[in-house]
């Protein structure tokens, strides 16, 4: 559509050029609906799928319904895996507080020492922690009530992102530390965590991000699965999501919660 705003009798008048079939007025008016609802630009992202990508015409008995039921397969998904990822999110965390918090006892804010984590990541986190100080209500009160420049660990990273908890384990200096925390997975080789959890938390953004899930492809390779019974063969280096990421988050989600609901769910879906 350009650069130009158009209005919805554009819009439909634009689509219905491209081969895109309305066959009565109910079909108009529930077309307007549906635009005025997700919007134009949005759902060009979904019918990308249906149309010729040279031309931009759309394949032949096209309809904006099956554009929408893709669209809200797209976003069913991505809301279902959210809510699995986040009880990964919150095991993960928890085990990242811990265990390193227990290993340095006499040292609450740990995640600071440059003897303990590499402090190429601080002066990011700084920027991070002095929006935290300022704006979040816990760890003002602790300031108010307490010295120092930072709060114990289990404060802070209760309000930390997934890939900022997942940034401070990678920066860890122990290694024997990061497999202890990366054992609470079945998974003693620390890259292999590392590459499992990068490609979760790339998931985790797009679901978080408006971004389209059931197409997408990794920037890099997904290395197997430890346990024979999540792997799935193909012979792509960059697999979909169907054939990657999740048979891993079946995984971690077993051995966070021992409790898997999650494989049923998404065939039904």
């Amino acid at each position: 559509m350009g650069n130009t705003a158009t209005t919805i009798e554009q819009q439909i008048e634009k689509l219905s050029e491209r081969g895109l079939i309305f066959e009565n007025d109910n079909e108009i008016e529930k077309a307007k609906e549906t635009l005025l609802d997700v919007g134009y630009y949005r759902l060009g992202f979904y019918w990308y799928y249906f149309q010729n990508p040279k031309t931009h015409k759309f394949n032949e008995n096209i309809k904006l319904n099956d554009v929408v039921k893709l669209y809200y397969f797209d976003f069913d998904l991505k809301m279902l895996l959210l809510r699995y990822i986040y009880r990964i999110e919150v095991h993960f965390r928890t085990q990242l507080i811990y265990l390193a918090s227990n290993h340095y006892s006499e040292n609450s804010t740990w995640y600071i020492d440059p003897k303990i984590v590499d402090s190429r990541i601080f002066k990011e986190f700084n920027n991070i922690y002095y929006i935290l100080k300022t704006k979040n209500n816990t760890l003002i009160k602790h300031h108010n009530k307490h010295s120092g420049n930072y709060a114990p660990a289990w404060k802070v990273f209760e309000f930390l992102t997934f890939g900022q908890c997942f940034k401070f384990y990678s920066n860890l200096k122990n290694q024997e530390l990061k497999k202890i925390i990366s054992s609470s997975y079945g998974i003693r080789d620390v890259k292999l965590l590392n590459n499992y959890f990068s490609s979760l938390i790339s998931i985790r953004n797009i679901c978080s991000h408006n971004g389209i899930l059931f197409d997408y492809n990794q920037s890099y390779g997904i290395k197997r699965i430890p346990n024979l019974r999540y792997r799935i063969k193909t012979n792509n280096t960059k697999t979909r999501l169907n054939l990657s990421h999740l048979p891993k988050g079946i995984y971690f989600l077993e051995q966070a919660t021992e409790n898997i609901v999650l494989t049923n769910k998404i065939i039904k879906l």
